[in-house]
């Protein structure tokens, strides 16, 4: 994973499978990764504090089921992490040039381009991926919540990409920074627009970090990689 600076966009953490140096004709699944409000600022390496890239970082801390999906993740998708400066929130549309800026520059699969994040980072996910159903295979929202709107919207501009989209969210039914009853309703909605494959899990004893047993399930990526457009 190495750190990437760029003056018109999102400074950003980058992973390339190993075998992306030497397997000229494959091509790799993408996922981005969306922090939470904590690893803002200018210190790009501070995205690696949580989520994916902290599994990515190998931090010495890493459980063993941690390290499994860590490998797993590193050798078979391309992986990036932007970062929102101090005090913004994410924009849609510099994360959308980031994103084709990667499909440009490496051999990626457009098809299997996957959208997770954290806290701010799940609302980000909820914003960005029901306004682009099209351009993504599946969504992790992580204790984070959206727009009905979003749902209403996309329904009617982009139906068939909507219900064709996976969708499982996480949260803790005990959070009191995002309340479980902001997944819980978006959810609700999609059920209503026929999304296919949406779903929400709840872990039932957790507070506000539910990211850290979820990136660390070998199942949601199997579930995650599963899924392409």
């Amino acid at each position: 994973m190495r750190a990437v600076t760029d003056a018109a966009g999102y400074d950003h953490l980058i992973s390339l499978p190993p075998a992306a140096a030497t397997q000229a004709e494959t091509t790799w699944p993408v996922m981005m990764f969306l922090h939470g409000a904590g690893e803002r600022g200018h210190d790009v390496w501070a995205v690696a504090r949580q989520g994916v890239p902290r599994l990515l970082a190998f931090a010495d801390d890493l459980t063993a089921a941690e390290r499994r999906v860590a490998e797993r993740v590193r050798d078979t998708c391309v992986m990036i992490a932007p970062q929102c400066p101090q005090y913004e929130v994410w924009n849609e549309h510099r994360l959308l040039e980031l994103l084709d800026s990667v499909l440009a520059s490496h051999r990626v699969d457009p098809r299997r381009v996957y959208l997770t994040g954290l806290s701010m980072g799940g609302f980000g996910t909820w914003t960005l991926g029901l306004r682009h159903p099209h351009r993504f295979a599946a969504l992790l929202p992580i204790c984070g919540g959206g727009r009905i709107a979003d749902v209403l919207l996309a329904s009617d501009r982009h139906g068939d990409a909507l219900r064709r989209l996976g969708i499982w969210a996480f949260h803790g039914a005990n959070d009191r920074v995002v309340p479980v009853e902001e997944s819980d309703r978006m959810v609700r909605a999609l059920e209503a627009a026929h999304v296919r494959d949406v779903k929400l899990t709840v872990y039932p004893e957790a507070e506000h970090d539910v990211w850290t047993p979820t990136y660390a399930n070998a199942a949601v990526y199997d579930w995650l990689f599963g899924h392409q457009r």
